[in-house]
């Protein structure tokens, strides 16, 4: 957006390391300065007018005034039932100890309105396609998409469709009410600094606000456009060759439901040579794939730019969780791990937060800022973390309407059928009408614009969510009732880990999974024009992904295929992620056989990574049997400095850059049949797995480049290209060997962006421990990662330690803004306080105290 180039300042020491005087200089000279010192009484742009911005009072400046946790605190808020103790530990974590679950919810969305108004609002806007109100015409294309695909509508739907007396419309309510109590008692300092900015006032907060972030959610972990793409690499290469690509089932097998083997199985075959294209003009594939499938780059989202990337190729957004049983630990508890990765912000995406009301609730761990409750933790009993699932749950039905610009009819069935429509109107930051579009359903969902044509979505999202599973959830008291809890669940499809006190542990893929006609697969764009195509109903929950209490005594998701499809072959999902995190944890849970919680800790960053242990051995390989080794001295000293590398992602090591450069090089030189144009990128990647399956067939038609004349490559010689020209790179780009350029926390780091781009309050250049494929896969340009690390040891009393990349504060003058990232870095987990009452508190536990008190008075 227009407002992050107005604040691309670098710092070596970035902001928690300054004082709160020192970061409002820092970003009040960064606006000035970014806006060419135009100040005056207009806007411009994002930018509020600065007479009111720079109001010692009422301006930036204030926000320093409400930057910190109240010492004690006693205010009055409307609808509750009884007294509320919110008692802040020194972390920063609000412990909330209410009477009802109802006050316990609705403190809980006092809290983090307090903490992170703006983002709530961020959230919302997103979602509705709204930031153009703030960003104007740099958002107005994201806005359009994201009203095109209606989560907004389909989020109004639900709420609409709530039973007046039902329990989570109560919920919902409740932390409604929360939010709007302190909106309603805040002072002009307690306004976010980002709203000053602006020049804007909050949103007010409604309770359809918190379905709105669920189908947010839906869309950072559900949406895929693959059908699409993939409809394009068939027209380029064929059937045969585009269903060898992008496989239904994964060449190396390490499922989430074990499958009985104590090691992956690598399940290769040939792969068929590429067919002829069959389109007219091969120009037609790269307009469709750029003009069909990208969507609108989202600055502000939780998502990733299906443009930045090309199509298939190996997942940025990944998670793990893992659980042992009592028979592999030292202490002979059950002991489970979370780790979910998403876009690195700041603020978080989450907020911690525990939450207690006698003899209903004793729950702990991080809730979603706008989430009416805690989405991971654990209780006294149970704990669980999630995954996502990966699976296809959305289809594309090509569809013929009456009039192709503006259609009012489908035909479905021999007979046309009413579209429904909804005008979208969309105002720019002075709030004029910059926009309006009108949006049509078929009885499957969304109609899209697809080329020439239209096509309709289906898909689970835009169903109702079942989000009250999550909040019944925390009320479980074994690991069974937690899966009874969480069996309403729809969407989006996560893996579900769980374990229990008694030392059960379980997991299910957990969400809806259509199935399809004739029992068919979701990998083709299916005719509209017929009933019969549409989903024929959902997969029973025994059919699910699952297992409970293992004989291998533990269980690990890393968004790998959830189950081996010799166990199970019916249609999941497609192009699944390779499956190097999966290997890795597995490998680490099966040579452990006492585990701890600090060895639990330590996998979390674990340097190793499985696709190394599969590709180093093959380049250096290769370069012993080439004849151009001696020739080609470049190519001797790569092997060289290769086989220095001992394989481990560590801060330290100077060859991974090698390894990572090589590799790029050789899915280039490999893939050139999915080129259409010389110098361009392929329209479709396919995933590391199904380069270590080609390995295996040295003489393979796909290692021949098709771009080279009276010449027929092999592996060998690919192989050894590569790793000569990625050291070719690696030197261009940072120096010699010997240097220290090549030093990977130099390298590759993880970068966290504050939410509208500042980067004098964002944390950059980040040194992590580990890579691409491993636990802690930083990759790319380093914005997504591990989001929350959790380790949980089930015994008589229960132990937990917790970290997040941020603090709880999402106001950039607080302490509690970004104290968490040091340690987040340096993979160290915090040890959490868990008291059943507020008097378990020491004193010296304690930095402050909000006290919510019913209108009526009294406790």
């Amino acid at each position: 957006m227009e407002g992050s180039e107005w604040c691309q300042f670098r710092f070596e020491n970035y902001g928690r390391r300054m004082t709160l005087l020192q970061r409002l200089r820092i970003v009040v000279a960064a606006v000035l300065l970014g806006s060419g010192l135009y100040v005056g009484s207009c806007g411009i742009g994002m930018v509020a007018p600065f007479g009111p911005l720079l109001d010692p009072a009422k301006g930036i400046w204030a926000v320093a005034r409400s930057a910190e946790i109240p010492a004690n605190l006693e205010t009055v808020i409307p609808s509750l039932d009884g007294s509320v103790d919110i008692v802040y530990d020194g972390r920063a974590v609000p412990h909330i100890f209410a009477t009802t679950t109802d006050d316990a919810v609705r403190a809980l969305g006092y809290v983090v309105a307090r903490d992170r108004l703006f983002q709530l609002e961020v959230q919302t806007r997103a979602t509705t396609g709204r930031l153009s109100e703030w960003g104007g015409s740099s958002a107005l294309r994201m806005d359009r998409f994201q009203r095109s695909i209606g989560l907004a509508l389909s989020a109004e739907r639900e709420f609409a469709a709530l039973d007046v007396g039902s329990r989570e419309l109560r919920l919902l309510n409740a932390y409604a009410g929360g939010i709007q109590a302190w909106m309603a008692q805040m002072r002009p300092r307690d306004l976010p600094f980002e709203y000053h900015f602006l020049g804007k006032k909050p949103l007010q907060w409604e309770p359809v606000h918190s379905l709105y972030l669920m189908k947010r959610m839906g869309y950072t972990l559900a949406y895929s456009s693959h059908d699409r793409w993939r409809a394009r690499v068939v027209e380029l290469v064929g059937q045969d060759a585009a269903d060898a690509l992008f496989p239904i089932a994964s060449p190396i097998q390490e499922p989430i439901q074990p499958n009985g083997h104590d090691r992956p199985r690598f399940d290769y075959a040939p792969l068929p040579p590429p067919g002829v294209p069959r389109m007219r003009e091969v120009e037609d594939v790269v307009a469709g794939i750029r003009g069909e499938v990208c969507t609108p780059a989202d600055p502000l989202s939780y998502s990733i730019n299906d443009c930045e990337e090309v199509p298939g190729g190996e997942t940025v957004l990944g998670s793990n969780n893992w659980a042992v049983a009592p028979a592999r630990t030292a202490s002979g508890h059950a002991i489970l791990a979370g780790d979910p990765h998403l876009s690195l912000t700041l603020p978080s995406i989450w907020y911690e937060a525990h939450m207690v009301v006698p003899g209903e609730m004793d729950v702990y761990g991080v809730t979603i800022p706008g989430a009416p409750g805690i989405v991971i933790g654990f209780n006294r009993d149970v704990a669980w973390s999630f995954t996502n699932t990966g699976a296809d749950v959305l289809d594309y039905f090509h569809e013929v309407v009456d009039d192709r610009e503006k259609p009012t009819q489908y035909w479905l069935d021999e007979e046309w059928r009413p579209l429904e429509s909804r005008v979208e109107e969309f105002f720019d930051q002075r709030g004029k009408l910059v926009a309006v579009d009108t949006i049509r359903y078929t009885h499957r969902g969304p109609l899209l614009r697809a080329g020439d044509g239209h096509m309709s979505m289906r898909w689970t999202v835009l169903d109702e969510s079942g989000t009250l599973a999550l909040f019944d959830a925390v009320h479980a008291k074994s690991a069974t009732e937690w899966l009874e809890a969480m069996a309403g669940y729809s969407a989006p499809a996560q893996n579900g880990i769980v374990a229990d006190r008694a030392g059960n542990i379980a997991i299910r893929s957990i969400g809806r999974y259509p199935v399809r006609a004739d029992n068919g697969d979701g990998t083709e764009i299916r005719s509209g024009a017929d009933s019969d195509n549409d989903w024929q109903g959902y997969w029973s929950l025994d059919a699910y992904p699952q297992s409970f209490n293992p004989e291998q005594g533990f269980l690990a998701s890393a968004n790998q295929q959830p189950v081996d499809p010799r166990v199970n072959g019916a249609y999941l999902g497609v192009n699944w992620p390779s499956p190097w995190r999966a290997m890795q944890i597995n490998s680490l849970l099966r040579t452990d056989s006492q585990v701890t919680p600090d060895a639990m800790s330590r996998y979390h960053t674990d340097p190793g990574n499985a696709k190394a242990d599969i590709f180093v051995p093959a380049f250096l390989s290769a370069v012993r049997g080439s004849t151009d080794a001696e020739s080609h001295p470049e190519l001797a000293e790569a092997a060289l400095l290769l086989a220095e590398w001992d394989r481990k992602y560590t801060r330290e090591n100077e060859r991974a850059v090698l390894f990572e450069a090589a590799m790029g090089e050789l899915s280039r030189r490999t893939w050139d049949e999915l080129v259409v144009r010389r110098g361009s990128r392929p329209i479709a990647t396919p995933g590391q797995a199904i380069l270590a399956q080609l390995l295996e067939f040295p003489d393979n038609v796909w290692w021949d480049d098709q771009r080279t004349v009276n010449v027929v490559e092999t592996r060998d010689f690919i192989l050894a290209a590569s790793l000569e020209a990625g050291l070719a790179i690696v030197k261009r780009e940072f120096g010699e060997p010997d240097e220290g350029g090549w030093r990977w926390e130099r390298i590759q780091t993880a970068n966290i962006h504050h939410l509208l781009g500042f980067s004098a309050l964002s944390a950059f250049d980040l040194p992590v421990r580990g890579g691409p494929g491993s636990l802690n896969p930083s990759s790319g340009g380093g914005t997504h990662g591990a989001s929350w690390r959790m380790v949980v040891d089930l015994g008589s009393e229960i132990g937990a330690w917790t970290i997040y990349p941020g603090g709880q504060s999402g106001n950039p003058a607080s302490t509690w803004y970004d104290n968490r990232i040091e340690a987040w870095v340096d993979g160290r987990l915090d040890e959490v306080l868990f008291p059943s009452s507020k008097e378990g508190l020491k004193p010296s536990d304690v930095i402050g105290s909000i006290t919510l008190m019913p209108s009526g008075g009294g406790r």
